[in-house]
């Protein structure tokens, strides 16, 4: 059994009663939108590979409300939450989920590829840990170019053990770069317990030998998560270069729509959404701190529900791309 979720802060965060309602409504859109696409994909709706993001909504929630305009994020294949938590259109996001021209990347990319020049989202990448020195490349421009934006490059457990992440962690670090790394820990890459597949548990001390600070937090607690990543995101805007944020998580799917998850007790995923689950837990402080009642929290759901709705009748409406698609955003040799 992998270890549960668990932080490393003192006290209990605090945020503002309109922050946490917005940070509700925001996870309940990536929950909400995720087990949509999990139906389509049971439909044969979607084809092709599908990574849901439904038990993880706190880490990205939490870190993006630390950015400004102008930073960029970067992730893996597991990449929906990211992209609604970005601000793009859950239309856009559905409608290239199931391949159709009403796709952010008109229906060619699918799940695990899509970009948003507008919203600094630098893409989903399905080769495991690909993120990372592109994301490290993202703050050197940021670097030579003299702003003062930032990048956040999330990734994985397993791709924690990538090669390609020690070469950016040194680069990064050599180099004073802007660059947050978010290693989401779900504790079982794709299949194999972090206990299993990483000889040091505490990927945070990852960063150690590069000289690059970091910490362990709470990926449960979307509170905890903002807390962390001002600090982070505080660190690299300044100048002191990458900083490394463990978020313990948990995602309730397998790894991807065609994974039963059998490495794994039905218990231990019960235990976690009965006790640790990002949304119930903040919903359970709204009431409790008398921000909101049960049925202020029903009609936010209920809300968040014909979003979704309307993001799903238009990705089937709209057309798959035409035969002429094939032929565009392709780099041909000699047309430079």
């Amino acid at each position: 059994m992998a270890t549960k979720p668990k932080g490393s802060k003192k006290v209990p965060a605090k945020a503002s009663k309109a922050d946490m309602l917005q940070f509700y409504r925001e996870m309940l859109l990536i929950r909400r939108f995720e087990e949509k696409a999990g139906q389509l994909y049971g439909m044969g709706k979607i084809a092709g590979f599908c990574h849901l993001y439904i038990g993880q909504e706190a880490v990205v929630t939490g870190v993006q409300a630390c950015l400004k305009e102008g930073d960029q994020i970067i992730t893996g294949y597991r990449d929906h939450g990211h992209m609604l938590a970005c601000g793009m259109d859950p239309r856009g996001v559905m409608a290239e989920l199931t391949g159709r021209v009403g796709g952010l990347s008109r229906g060619k990319g699918g799940s695990m590829h899509m970009f948003s020049k507008e919203k600094n989202f630098y893409g989903g990448h399905g080769i495991v840990g690909a993120q990372v020195p592109l994301g490290t490349g993202l703050a050197f421009a940021n670097k030579y170019r003299g702003n003062d934006n930032i990048s956040v490059a999330y990734f994985g457990d397993g791709a924690a053990n990538q090669g390609q992440v020690y070469e950016a962690f040194n680069m990064a670090s050599l180099w004073k770069l802007p660059v947050v790394y978010v290693i989401e820990n779900n504790m079982y890459a794709m299949g194999t317990s972090v206990e299993r597949h990483a000889s040091e548990v505490e990927l945070f001390k990852r960063g150690i030998s590069f000289e690059i600070e970091g910490e362990e937090v709470d990926g449960m607690d979307v509170l905890a998560v903002r807390e962390a990543g001002e600090k982070a995101v505080k660190h690299a805007r300044t100048g002191k270069g990458p900083y490394i944020l463990e978020m313990k998580t948990y995602r309730y799917r397998g790894h991807s729509m065609s994974d039963p998850a059998k490495y794994r007790k039905r218990e231990e995923v019960d235990d976690i959404r009965s006790h640790h689950d990002p949304i119930e837990g903040l919903k359970g402080q709204l009431i409790e701190q008398g921000h909101a009642t049960e049925d202020d929290l029903k009609k936010i759901d209920n809300e968040i529900k014909a979003i979704v709705k309307e993001a799903a009748d238009f990705s089937l409406e709209s057309p798959e791309p035409d035969a002429s698609e094939l032929w565009t955003d392709v780099l041909i040799e000699g047309e430079v």
